[in-house]
């Protein structure tokens, strides 16, 4: 089906400043074509018969927010994405991280969770996972609550498998989970060492100090501005010699914090040297 282009640029400006003013979410400095194509979108799969009706419902339903929030956010992950990545964590990174008393890990934009799963796997492994933590937080609450469970479809399970093999896996995979009919649902001792939790990249602040920062395929998302701004969190976030990996598309170059930050091994993963 052909999207209908519902969605005019200053109507759109308007719900933004309109969402930012209510709830305090600001998508102002999003994408706007990616924006475009989600808003009209929803007004599809919501059936609006026009976009002042899913501005008022907007502005009226604080109950439809998080809906809204689901669909503008992008929630789109597997398990060990990118098997070269996962292997290079592996073999490069989690031997340096393995030499901390201790290890924090932030999965930026965890979606539901495929990611933060993939990396207790490694940690168990690495035998690395008793002195780990993994704070996974996403801007969606309704993501992090499916996360939080570690329940995935069994559909794509072999997808994962594969993934995982390729990433230099050595065990069983299959004994990470049960299946209960078309679901998954992993072992509990993976999750925890694993904090969910809600945090906006746009408004809010570093909490902790992080060995190693994952936010992958989130910040294509973004205009520069913003991309520069959450890079200044992390750099915030990241211990020094700590490591920031990023997605395919996704790079620190051209950004305020490139000076201070090195690439590695050939992937979207980078060294900070210093303060």
């Amino acid at each position: 089906m052909i999207e209908p282009d519902i969605v005019k640029d200053e109507e759109m400006e308007m719900l933004l400043t309109d969402i930012a003013c209510r709830y305090s979410y600001d998508f102002t400095q999003y994408s706007r074509a990616s924006l475009k194509r989600r808003l009209n979108r929803i007004c599809v799969i919501d059936k609006f018969t026009s976009f002042a009706e899913l501005r008022h419902r907007l502005v009226s339903d604080a109950s439809y927010l998080p809906r809204f929030i689901e669909e503008i956010t992008v929630n789109v992950t597997e398990m060990f994405r990118d098997p070269h990545f996962f292997k290079t964590l592996r073999e490069q990174i989690f031997p340096k991280l393995g030499t901390h008393p201790f290890i924090r890990i932030w999965v930026a934009g965890c979606a539901t969770g495929e990611e933060a799963f993939s990396l207790a796997i490694l940690l168990k492994e690495a035998n690395l996972y008793r002195k780990s933590l993994i704070y996974a937080t996403d801007i969606n609450p309704g993501v992090l609550e499916k996360a939080s469970r570690g329940i995935f479809s069994a559909a794509a399970i072999k997808q994962y498998e594969e993934n995982y093999l390729l990433s230099g896996g050595k065990s069983e995979f299959s004994s990470y989970y049960v299946s209960r009919y078309d679901l998954v649902k992993f072992n509990e001792d993976l999750s925890e060492k694993m904090i969910f939790s809600t945090h906006n990249l746009v408004s809010d602040a570093s909490f902790n100090e992080f060995q190693l920062i994952l936010c992958r395929n989130v910040l294509i998302y973004f205009d520069r501005n913003l991309q520069n701004k959450v890079f200044r969190l992390f750099d915030e976030s990241l211990q020094p010699f700590g490591y920031l990996a990023l997605g395919a598309k996704e790079t620190l170059r051209f950004s305020s914090i490139e000076h201070r930050y090195k690439r590695c091994f050939d992937e979207k993963i980078w060294k900070k040297l210093h303060h």
